[in-house]
């Protein structure tokens, strides 16, 4: 499994956007969606909805939600 980040397109609420990502956040972010019962598209609509635009962007937003979902587990 590659660490070198790969770009992914994501649809977030009817609007396509890419996201820049490592493989192994990818991968996590496919379980806790598919953990969750959600589409990846929708999780991260969510993530993306709950961050602050002006403190970091998507991808930021992306890999400190999984870094929060299993250091609390």
């Amino acid at each position: 499994m590659s660490a070198r980040p790969r770009k992914r397109s994501l649809t977030l609420r009817g609007h396509r956007t890419s996201v820049t990502l490592e493989e192994p956040f990818w991968q996590a972010l496919r379980e806790i969606a598919a953990a969750r019962g959600k589409p990846i598209n929708t999780l991260a609509a969510e993530i993306d909805a709950a961050r602050d635009p002006g403190d970091c962007g998507l991808a930021s937003a992306i890999r400190l939600h999984v870094l929060r979902h299993y250091r609390d587990g």
